[in-house]
């Protein structure tokens, strides 16, 4: 976990200041709307639907148990009782008072966290991979990366009003788990043929109104060189990305409009005349921040726990809890956890103030006092011993949090949607809830195998629903609330857009039609180890586009018909 020095302190401090005054002068009517927007939006406040928003940031989703429940303390104090953890491992608070505001980001600061560049126009919260430093398949710890970022972009003078807003992603694995590919800026951690590490970088990615996979523009950028590099990037950016249209502003319409070699040309010309600057890093600056961090005492341990694999033996619900939810860790005898927070009924992502405090407890007892926010909305605990698993696994059964749907259907990715955001076109969580409920037999998911069901209720895709292997999409039509599916999307290494099957459907039509789309991809399987994307990516959209509209098509034609009738 890192922890502030004086400085890192005095940043939020001073800002949480700053910003009780900008709000008092606002409602006491000495500053317009119109001036208040953008000093809100820097301290993450949006005005949504029915209430303020308030988006509190996460740094590369880690977190400790005190931060968590100060994030409980909140939830119970100065809102409804519940928070939400979002696709940008932050957490958002539907229903806080403006005047509270201040009061919140005081609690915050008082633990070390702030919603500080969590909105506006400037370089969001950096993501990463949720299993960062225990990962098997880790090439490099990418956290202490990822905070040399937070602490470069934070306040960054030179891009504080970007185009449109800016997010990077960091991956320090083999397997990417931070979706790199459709960032603006993605990073992978790789080494050298002389085992020096250096990151691949990607540009121009992003999903929204006009999804992109991003582009590779340099094989391999010696660490050294990472904040210049990324200096340049966004200064080419920032000097050309368009600011007269909100829907072209980001810097992947950009890269594609120039080419990716011209901007990369232009980025390297950028460089020039920053590479070995003031900003270059130092394996002693690098040092520094590494040991800001603690560090888990590990255990020697058994590489496999008896008590562990006794337990799998004689639970079966504990094995199929096991088979989902527990990940390998790089040190013998511990593994990593997902406390699902997709119980059916419950929306994607939504944390009581309990269920908070209960899992800081979990913490504290089970993996050294820290956890893990996934872009996935799931709570991770990423150091736990073998032998404390079925004893976790207990707990968190009693407090709704053990669902072994890790990687299947239920397993869904929503944004608030039209329940709260004043952006969406339709609601997410009444669709997720149907479809939750239509699949929530357990053998019937394990059947079906690993599928990635995402679910945005607008076209700025909080959801990820153009890389969910099922992706739904919320539209207007004249009015009404309907609901566009794509299939074929995936993240990852071969990450993919999804593609639309066809015309919108009306939401009570939805869960059907997810059912046709299961029932062909089981027909056409080759096996039970071939996965629903590939399937389609094997056999294309043409036969799950039949099997839907054929069943839909009729289905109106009676509905009109009784219509008639009536």
């Amino acid at each position: 976990m890192y922890l502030y020095d004086a400085v890192d302190q005095r940043l939020v401090d001073e800002r949480v200041s700053q910003f009780r005054d900008q709000t008092r002068r606002f409602l006491a009517g000495e500053l317009s709307e119109d001036n208040f927007r953008p000093l809100r939006l820097q301290n993450g406040l949006y005005i949504q639907r029915f209430a303020p928003m308030l988006r509190v940031a996460i740094p590369y989703g880690l977190l400790a148990s005190r931060q968590l429940r100060a994030l409980a303390h909140i939830a119970r104090k100065w809102d409804r009782g519940y928070g939400h953890f979002s696709t940008r491992q932050n957490i958002q608070y539907n229903w806080p008072k403006l005047e509270d505001v201040p009061d919140i980001l005081a609690h915050l600061a008082s633990v070390q966290m702030h919603a500080i560049q969590t909105s506006g126009n400037c370089i969001r919260n950096t993501t990463s991979d949720h299993f960062a430093g225990v990962a098997p398949d880790e090439v490099v710890d990418p956290l202490v990366w990822c905070e040399l970022i937070r602490q470069w972009s934070t306040f960054h003078p030179e891009f504080a009003y970007l185009p449109r807003k800016f997010k990077i992603a960091v991956s320090g694995a083999e397997e990417d788990r931070a979706a790199i590919q459709v960032h603006d800026i993605g990073l992978q951690a790789v080494r050298n043929a002389k085992g020096e590490t250096g990151f691949r970088v990607l540009v121009g990615g992003g999903l929204g109104r006009t999804p992109i996979i991003g582009t590779v523009i340099r094989e391999f950028l010696p660490w050294p060189h990472l904040l210049s590099y990324l200096d340049a990037i966004l200064r080419v950016y920032n000097r050309y990305g368009r600011r007269d249209n909100k829907y072209k502003a980001r810097i992947k319409i950009l890269v594609k409009e120039l080419t990716p070699d011209v901007f990369r040309a232009q980025a390297d010309a950028e460089w020039a005349h920053l590479k070995d600057g003031p900003a270059t890093l130092t394996a002693a600056e690098v040092a520094r921040i590494t040991r800001r961090f603690t560090r888990p005492e590990y255990q020697t341990l058994d590489a496999l726990s008896v008590q562990y694999t006794q337990a799998l033996a004689r639970e079966r619900g504990f094995a199929n809890w096991a088979g989902r939810n527990v990940h390998g860790h790089k040190v013998p005898g511990y593994a990593a956890v997902t406390l699902s927070l997709k119980k059916t009924g419950v929306p994607p992502g939504d944390a009581t103030a309990d269920q908070m405090d209960a899992v800081a407890e979990l913490a504290d007892r089970y993996s050294f006092g820290e956890l893990r926010v996934s872009h996935e909305q799931n709570l991770i605990l990423a150091d736990v011993r073998q032998s404390d698993l079925h004893a976790l696994w207990q707990e968190a059964k009693a407090l709704g949090l053990a669902t072994p749907n890790i990687g299947l259907i239920t397993n869904i990715i929503a944004c608030p949607g039209g329940d709260f955001c004043s952006l969406a076109n339709a609601k997410s969580i009444p669709v997720a809830d149907a479809i939750q409920r239509r699949f929530d037999d357990l053998d019937y998911q394990h059947d079906i195998g690993e599928l990635d069901l995402n679910i945005s209720g607008c076209m700025n895709s909080c959801g990820h629903h153009h890389v969910g292997h099922i992706g739904i999409l919320g539209v207007d039509k004249q009015g009404a609330e309907f609901y566009q599916i794509s299939i074929g999307g995936t993240q990852g290494n071969a990450a993919a857009l999804g593609k639309v099957i066809g015309p919108s459907f009306a939401q009570d039509e939805v869960p059907e039609v997810i059912e046709k789309l299961i029932q062909t991809y089981l027909a056409r399987r080759d096996s039970e180890a071939e996965r629903f994307v590939d399937v389609v990516r094997r056999i294309g959209i043409a036969p799950f586009k039949e099997q839907v509209y054929g069943n839909a098509d009729q289905k109106r034609e009676n509905r009109s018909g009784q219509l008639a009738a009536a």
